[in-house]
């Protein structure tokens, strides 16, 4: 299994997640490779969870020869991924390659850059949209953000997907790159949640943003600044 058990959150190791972080981490990659490389991540990050967190039954299996027993894996139809935009976009667009039939959500959350970090480490955080499918107790609810910094938009996006889902299998923060800070807030806010994340970066900057990270993956994904 190529998932690894850190304090605060379980680290994928799988070679080509880490191959494909350090090509979105090179500044020469420009944005066409790196929404790909966003895209390629997702997949395999979904792939890592069907592998290390969900079951499989034995099923028999018709073949043109003979009757064999086969495994499938449990609950694929069971499975919420909650897209916080802009830049989960192509992150989510992998996932859905390995969760083809994943019912979808979204959350535009923001933290405002202008009103800066307070000494809590903390940004306030806008939300503007939100739209979550119905959310049972059979279902595997994966939120996804390639970023995990001061955590402060990822409390608020749970705080709102809690609010609808009464009860619910598993719940997992997936991220490609992810800071201490934010790692301690999510896990000590929402001790239910297991962090999955491709790295955990050294630490944050004075504005909030992860070193060495990177970079701003919206801004990177979608040719904005």
């Amino acid at each position: 299994m190529t998932i690894e058990d850190r304090d605060d959150a379980h680290l994928i190791t799988h070679a080509l997640a880490k191959d494909t972080l350090s090509r979105l981490r090179d500044v020469e990659t420009e944005q066409v490779a790196f929404r790909k490389g966003l895209v390629k991540l997702g997949r395999i990050c979904g792939y890592e969870i069907i592998d290390g967190a969900m079951e499989t039954e034995y099923v028999p299996v018709e073949t043109p020869l003979e009757e064999t027993t086969g495994e499938r894996v449990k609950g694929l139809d069971d499975v919420v991924i909650i897209n916080v935009l802009r830049a989960a976009t192509p992150f989510v667009e992998g996932l859905l390659k390995a969760f083809p039939r994943a019912k979808q959500g979204v959350i535009s959350a923001g933290r405002d850059e202008e009103a800066g970090m307070n000494e809590a480490g903390e940004f306030p955080i806008t939300i503007d949209y939100v739209k979550l499918p119905e959310i049972s107790s059979d279902d595997t609810i994966i939120v996804a953000d390639p970023m995990l910094a001061t955590g402060s938009t990822m409390c608020a996006v749970l705080d709102h997907i809690l609010a609808e889902a009464d009860a619910y299998e598993n719940l997992f923060v997936l991220s490609a790159v992810s800071a201490p800070d934010g790692l301690v807030r999510v896990s000590e806010g929402f001790p239910d949640a297991d962090l999955l994340t491709v790295a955990i970066d050294d630490h944050l900057n004075e504005e909030g943003f992860i070193i060495p990270g990177l970079g701003d993956a919206g801004d990177r994904a979608f040719r904005t600044t």
